[in-house]
């Protein structure tokens, strides 16, 4: 399948139940929580997207500007959020996807949201930006698992999908990864630029013509993530460490490292 077939498809990214049903009962109280409501959807990729997508539609006259959950709920109405729920709630039933352990792909992709926000503060970039990049830089995975199942299974035999050889045997295969497939969708969801430059140059930043530091970030924040799925050890880390990524950033491996993403509480 080509990446323009795959971005055509219609397919709906799973959300995390217990948070759909937690947003679900804050929306429904009479004193609603608007930090809660803002730290439940920012635990959730799908949801994070969904709200920045309307967001950032021509119908707020704001495409292109939002990055975040928090900047979202300024500008929508709860009315907005509710019905999102719902709908996300309603599609619970098809919350399954073909090869992916779902609540490990949440926790994995919170971790390095996490790690995301951490780096960025130290690189002076915009740090709720790198967050949402980071909660939401693997969807094209999910994306890749509904759309092309069968030919994903044979790939999955060979490199699981969290692997941190993952990206390059995707595009081995098919020519594409997920990052492309991410920047894909959110580049027809009118997400901010920066925020597309830095899902489709995750894979190698600083090896094309758009200098995007945020997707140096990613790729960092990346790395520790899967290095601590794969629990590896501080030989094995050191060996893979992408300091051609971290070089430019003024980020060596112990700075990142030291990011430990277990500490953090979200913010926004």
């Amino acid at each position: 399948m080509k990446l323009s077939e795959l971005l055509e498809l219609q397919f709906t990214l799973p959300s995390i139940p217990k948070v759909v049903a937690l947003l679900l009962n804050e929306l429904d109280r009479k004193d609603v929580d608007l930090r809660k409501i803002t730290q439940l959807i920012s635990t959730d990729p799908a949801l994070t997207t969904r709200l920045l997508q309307l967001a950032n539609s021509s119908f707020f006259q704001l495409s292109g500007k939002i990055n975040s959950v928090s900047e979202a709920l300024a500008l929508l109405n709860l009315s907005h959020v509710r019905t999102m729920a719902q709908a996300a709630a309603t599609g619970a039933s098809l919350k399954a996807v073909p090869g992916i352990h779902l609540q490990r792909f949440w926790d994995y992709s919170l971790d390095v949201a996490k790690v995301s926000r951490s780096l960025a503060g130290l690189v002076r970039q915009n740090q709720q930006a790198a967050f949402t990049c980071g909660l939401i830089h693997a969807v094209g995975e999910l994306a890749m698992h509904l759309g092309m199942p069968e030919e994903i299974a044979l790939l999955d035999q060979a490199v699981a999908p969290l692997d941190m050889r993952r990206a390059r045997a995707e595009r081995r295969e098919f020519g594409f990864c997920f990052a492309s497939v991410g920047a894909g969708l959110a580049r027809m969801w009118q997400f901010p630029q920066p925020m597309v430059d830095a899902l489709e140059h995750q894979y190698a930043p600083f090896e094309n013509n758009v200098y995007e530091p945020l997707a140096g970030v990613i790729h960092l924040a990346t790395w520790r993530a899967r290095g601590n799925e794969a629990k590896m050890s501080e030989r094995e880390l050191a060996v893979t460490f992408p300091g051609l990524v971290g070089e430019p950033l003024g980020l060596d491996i112990d700075m990142v490292l030291q990011q430990d993403p277990f500490d953090w509480s979200v913010n926004w």
